[in-house]
C-alpha cells in the first residue's frame, strides 16, 4: 500500500494483541506491569510510553516518510520540542510572518537568553542568504505562512539551510502531508499542531514533530519524555480516529475554499484576497511545483479596517468566530486581536497584517451555504 489515502485508513486497524479489536482501543494506563525489578517491558509508563500514542506516531511518521515521530501535548509544545536539537545561544531564523504563537515562543525564548532569533523575510534570497551567513544552528520554516498564505520555495531554502550546517523545520500544519511533503522537499523536521487537518473535529489539543533522520528522532523522543510534553493516551486515540477523514476532509475544504477565494476577488469590498488557490498569487508557480493542492486556507483585508471587520464577522452566522483552523466546520478570525496580538503591533505591520485583515478556516459545509452567509457580512458593513 503506497496511496497516502489507503495508509491513513488502515492506521492501526486490526492490530489489538490482546482480543482482536478491528479499531485500536484506548489504553488509559499511566504505570504498567515490570516482568522483574531488572526488566521492564515494552510499556512502563505512560508519559514515556503508550499503546495509543505510539500507534500514531508511527502512522504520521509513516505518512510523512520519516524516521520517527514524537506526539506532543500542543503544536506550541511540538516546536518547543524542536529547541531542544540545538544549544544555548544559538541562533535561530524564523519567517517574520509566521503564527502569533510561533513569533511569542521564539522572542519569550530569546529573552530568557535560551536561543537567539532573528525574523526575516524568507522569499528575500538577499536578506535569506545574509541571515544564513550568521552561522544558525536552527531555520523554522511555514508555507503557507500564517496568516498571509504567503508561500516560499521549501526545497530552495532547505538546500540554503544544510549548506549552512543548519536544520530545516517546516510547519506543515496548514498543508498536511497529504498537500506538503517536507522531506522529499529537503527538510529535516516536520512540525504539526495536530489539533487542526489531523485530528479535523476541533475537540482535542495536540501536535507532532517527525524527524528525518533517526539520531533526531531519538534526541527528540528523549527529551519529549524529560519534559514530559507527551500527549495523552485519549487525544492521541481521538486523533487517529480523525485523521482516517483527512483525505475527504481535506478535499472538499479545499473545493470549498478556492470557489470563496475566487468570489472574495470580485467584491468590491474587498483590498486584497490571500489564497494559493488563485493564479494571481505572487508564489504561484512555487505553489504548483511544491503542493499538490492549494489548502483550505485564506485570508483577505476588508475595506474600512477593524471597524468593518468586526461588522463583517458580527454578521455572519455559519463562519464561527474563533482562533482556530483546520476542522470540519467554518471559522473566521481577525488576526490583529485574535491569533497575532501577541506580536507587537510593529511586528504585525512589518509583516504586513493589517488590522483589516480577516483568516478564513474553511469547512466542509455547503458551498451555497457559505457563500450566502459571506455576502451577509459584506451588506453588513457600513
Amino acid at each position: 500500500m503506497t496511496d497516502p489515502k489507503t495508509k491513513i485508513v488502515q492506521a492501526q486497524i486490526g492490530a489489538d494483541p490482546a482480543h482482536g479489536s478491528v479499531p485500536p482501543p484506548l489504553y488509559l494506563s499511566s504505570t504498567y506491569l515490570w516482568p522483574s525489578p531488572s526488566e521492564k517491558g515494552i510499556y512502563d509508563y505512560g508519559r514515556t510510553n503508550n499503546p495509543n500514542r505510539d500507534g500514531l506516531a508511527e502512522t504520521l511518521a509513516e505518512l510523512d516518510g520519516g524516521a520517527g515521530a514524537v506526539v506532543t501535548s500542543s503544536g506550541m509544545s511540538a516546536l518547543d520540542l524542536t529547541l531542544n536539537l540545538i544549544q544555548a545561544d544559538d541562533l535561530v531564523i524564523a519567517p517574520h510572518d509566521c503564527y502569533g504563537g510561533t513569533h511569542r515562543l521564539l522572542t519569550h525564548r530569546a529573552e530568557q537568553g535560551r536561543i537567539r532569533v532573528e525574523f526575516i523575510d524568507q522569499s528575500d534570497e538577499k536578506a535569506l542568504q545574509a541571515a544564513l551567513a550568521k552561522s544558525p544552528a536552527l531555520v523554522m520554516i511555514e508555507s503557507p505562512s500564517n496568516p498571509l498564505m504567503r508561500v516560499v520555495d521549501v526545497k530552495a531554502i532547505c538546500a540554503a539551510v544544510k549548506a549552512a550546517g543548519a536544520i530545516s523545520v517546516v510547519d506543515n500544519t496548514f498543508l498536511s502531508p497529504l498537500r506538503l511533503r517536507p522531506f522529499d522537499l529537503g527538510a529535516d523536521i516536520a512540525v504539526q499542531s495536530t489539533t487542526k487537518y489531523i485530528n479535523g473535529h476541533s475537540d482535542i489539543i495536540g501536535g507532532c514533530v517527525v524527524a528525518k533522520s533517526e539520531d533526531h528522532a531519538e534526541k527528540l523522543a528523549w527529551w519529549a519524555n524529560c519534559t514530559g510534553v507527551t500527549a495523552s493516551a485519549f487525544d492521541c486515540h481521538q486523533t487517529l480516529r480523525g485523521l482516517r477523514t483527512l483525505a475527504l476532509r481535506l478535499d472538499a475544504a479545499e473545493a470549498n475554499a478556492t470557489a470563496i477565494a475566487k468570489f472574495l476577488d470580485t467584491q468590491s469590498q474587498v483590498k486584497t484576497v490571500y489564497s494559493p488557490a488563485l493564479p494571481s498569487h505572487p508564489q504561484y508557480k512555487i505553489i504548483q511545483a511544491q503542493q499538490s493542492g492549494p489548502g483550505a486556507m485564506l485570508s483577505f483585508e476588508i475595506e474600512g479596517g477593524l471597524d468593518a471587520a468586526t461588522q463583517f464577522c458580527e454578521a455572519l452566522s455559519i463562519f464561527k468566530l474563533a482562533a482556530s483552523l483546520g476542522g470540519v466546520e467554518s471559522l473566521i478570525c481577525v488576526p490583529e486581536t485574535m491569533t497575532h496580538r501577541g506580536m507587537a503591533e510593529s511586528a504585525r505591520r512589518e509583516a504586513g497584517i493589517s488590522d483589516g485583515l480577516l483568516r478564513l478556516s474553511v469547512g466542509i459545509e455547503a458551498i451555497d451555504d457559505l457563500l450566502a452567509d459571506l455576502t451577509k457580512g459584506f451588506s453588513a458593513v457600513s
